[in-house]
């Protein structure tokens, strides 16, 4: 029971973090260049799994290096930030032309270093640090991804007409908010 608990934690805030991060936003760019919208969410699902998977192993080791107080403030500290920044809405980068690698490829490189240094990437070190789990938090936070990467994928802007980007990132913020709260009463 505690594996599925990871597993819907880490996909529940890594979901609503990528709605309307620049990942979701270059997702929709690769798949309207490209038409080819199978191949985008194959190049998506590899480069999420490498990138996700560097980043819990990163929080794993933190989470084995530093002591269990200082990381408990740590974390709890990381979500209240996550909780604000969830707010500022991301600006749609400019994509390289780099059709000579095609879709593929160029779905997994350019997907990949968008991801470095990102919302999610910096939840799944986080998730990963507060369970010390490599794998389930992967898998959590792949699925996340690859509902809100695939929703921009297959649907692109339609998804937004019933949906306002705000009350996502509102929600969300909420929820980071009671995961810093849940971390600091452990």
């Amino acid at each position: 029971m505690l594996s599925l608990k990871i597993i819907f934690n880490s996909f529940l805030l890594v979901s609503l973090t990528e709605m309307g991060d620049k990942t979701q936003l270059l997702a929709f760019v690769l798949a309207t260049r490209f038409k080819r919208p199978w191949t985008i969410f194959a190049g998506i699902f590899v480069a999420t799994v490498l990138n996700h998977l560097l980043a819990a192993s990163a929080g794993v080791w933190v989470a084995n290096t530093v002591s269990p107080l200082i990381l408990k403030r740590i974390l709890a500290s990381i979500f209240l930030i996550f909780a604000v920044w969830i707010l500022i809405p991301d600006k749609d980068e400019e994509l390289s032309e780099t059709r000579k690698w095609g879709p593929f490829l160029t779905t997994v490189v350019t997907f990949f270093l968008a991801e470095m240094g990102d919302k999610t990437q910096i939840a799944t070190v986080t998730l990963a640090a507060k369970y010390h789990d490599l794998i389930l938090v992967t898998i959590g936070t792949t699925i996340g991804m690859m509902v809100t990467d695939g929703l921009a994928v297959f649907f692109g802007d339609k998804m937004t007409k019933y949906i306002p980007m705000k009350w996502i990132h509102i929600f969300a913020a909420f929820l980071y908010i009671i995961f810093a709260i849940g971390i600091l009463i452990k």
